[in-house]
């Protein structure tokens, strides 16, 4: 398996932007989006887990739809509780969690990081009871395509070559194929993208390290970008991405997750051949209609 992450900086990263000032608001707006799908959900949870939600947002979200008896918080270091609160520390790809021992976990931001992602799904999937369920924000496709675009450009003309400065993100299909792939059923996946602006590139780039987004790739470049390379980046940025206002747009396109654990009570397609009416005589019915 590739080792694409490296866990260790990705928890530096994220403790650094808890002891400045966190920009915590896209953290804020799935924590929100999560509930409320939860929200509409006919039904209650005896045991809720929150994997490394980072800030606990998510968390609070769901506890605050009144949907949950209960709920635990896993992170991989300890100081990313509050004061005061208990959480279960456990590594980015490990679910600390019996077969079968709890009825919803929720996964805000964290699962683009793992390396071996078709393993956590399966983790969560048997951690699960039968007809529990599983609710995760992914960063997807499309997520700071803009940064991308520019820092490759910038970085391939002033220096004649470019290392990969902004992660990889999974296109909405991979995940939907994950949930299959982990054995969950009545898999469901959507996108919705968040647009922000800025006066320019380099606000953005403060809000990513505020958020613990710095690069945690293990073969990122370890020379930092140059004054040059930045400037031009912030031009074609400018260039390519401003509105007419002259701010510049950057993109996060999140991934909406959900699946459950098999029960012999929920909804099964039709086996092959077991249909009453044949395709073709069902459209010719309804072309008399």
């Amino acid at each position: 398996m590739e080792t694409l992450f490296d866990h260790a900086l990705i928890d530096a990263n994220r403790l650094r932007a808890l002891r400045g000032e966190p920009a915590d608001f896209l953290l804020n707006v799935v924590a929100r989006e999560l509930a409320e799908r939860l929200s509409v959900i006919d039904r209650r949870f005896e045991r809720a887990v929150e994997l490394h939600g980072h800030t606990g947002a998510a968390a609070r979200a769901i506890v605050e739809t009144g949907k949950v008896d209960a709920l635990e918080r896993v992170e991989s270091n300890r100081r990313f509780a509050g004061q005061g609160e208990a959480v279960v520390v456990s590594p980015l790809e490990t679910v600390p969690l019996e077969p079968q021992s709890v009825n919803l976990i929720v996964s805000p931001l964290s699962l683009h990081l793992t390396n071996d992602t078709p393993g956590v799904f399966v983790q969560i999937r048997r951690a699960l009871k039968p007809d529990g369920l599983f609710l995760a924000a992914i960063p997807g496709s499309g997520t700071l395509q803009e940064l991308r675009e520019v820092l490759l450009a910038a970085e391939s003309e002033i220096a004649g070559g470019a290392s990969p400065r902004v992660i990889p993100f999974p296109d909405v299909r991979d995940v939907g194929a994950l949930l299959q792939r982990g054995g969950f059923a009545l898999p469901v996946t959507d996108k919705e993208s968040y647009t922000v602006r800025y006066d320019s590139i380099f606000p953005l780039m403060k809000d990513l390290r505020a958020m613990g987004m710095a690069n945690p790739l293990t073969g990122r470049s370890r020379r930092p970008l140059t004054r040059g390379i930045l400037l031009r980046a912030a031009e074609l940025y400018a260039e390519r991405f401003s509105d007419p206002d002259g701010r510049i747009r950057a993109t996060f396109s999140i991934i909406y997750v959900s699946g459950w654990a098999p029960h012999e009570s929920q909804q099964k397609p039709l086996k092959p051949g077991s249909a009453k009416m044949r395709l073709a005589d069902a459209l010719k019915q309804g072309g008399q209609e």
